[in-house]
C-alpha cells in the first residue's frame, strides 16, 4: 500500500516493517527508503511526513486498541530525534549551571515524548510541556 502511494509521486522506495510490543501497547515501525526527491515526502520541518503518517494510520487502524504506527522516511525521524535529544542535553547543562528554567524550541508530540523519556533519568531536572500545537514546547527546570 505504501509503495503504491509513493508510486503515485513517481518515486521508487523500499519499505521495512518492524513490530514491537510490550504488555500495554504494540508499535509498528514502518521505515521507507527512497533514493531521490525525498523532500516531497518529508516536506518542510517534516510536515508532509506527519500528514503521510496520519494517512497511513487512518488506513490501517480501524480502531486504535493500544496500537501505534510510526512512519519514518530515510531515517528522518531518527536523525531529528537525535538532534532534539542533543539540544535538550545541552539545555540541561545550562540549567544545571545557571539554575534557571529553559524553554526549548517547538517540537512534535513524538519528539517531545523522546525528550521527556530521555531526561527522566536526570534526577536534578524536571520537564513539562507547555503551549498549544503547533507551538507546544518543553520547559526544563532545575529540580528543587
Amino acid at each position: 500500500m505504501i509503495k503504491k502511494i509513493i508510486g503515485f509521486m513517481n518515486l521508487d522506495c523500499q519499505v521495512e516493517i518492524q513490530e514491537k510490543s510490550d504488555s500495554e501497547s504494540k508499535v509498528t515501525m514502518i521505515s521507507v527508503y527512497t533514493p531521490d526527491n525525498v523532500r516531497f515526502i518529508i516536506g518542510k520541518n517534516g510536515q508532509n511526513l506527519k500528514a503521510f503518517e496520519h494517512l497511513i494510520r487512518a488506513m490501517l487502524l480501524k480502531n486504535n486498541d493500544g496500537q501505534s504506527i510510526i512512519v519514518d522516511v530515510n531515517d528522518y525521524k531518527k536523525s531529528r530525534a537525535s538532534f532534539v535529544v542533543d539540544a535538550a542535553k545541552q539545555a540541561v547543562s545550562r540549567v544545571r549551571n545557571t539554575q534557571k528554567t529553559e524553554v526549548l524550541a517547538p517540537m512534535s508530540a513524538y519528539e517531545r515524548r523522546i525528550v521527556h523519556m530521555e531526561l527522566a533519568s536526570y534526577p536534578d531536572v524536571a520537564t513539562e510541556s507547555i503551549g498549544d500545537e503547533p507551538q507546544r514546547r518543553i520547559v526544563i527546570k532545575p529540580y528543587p
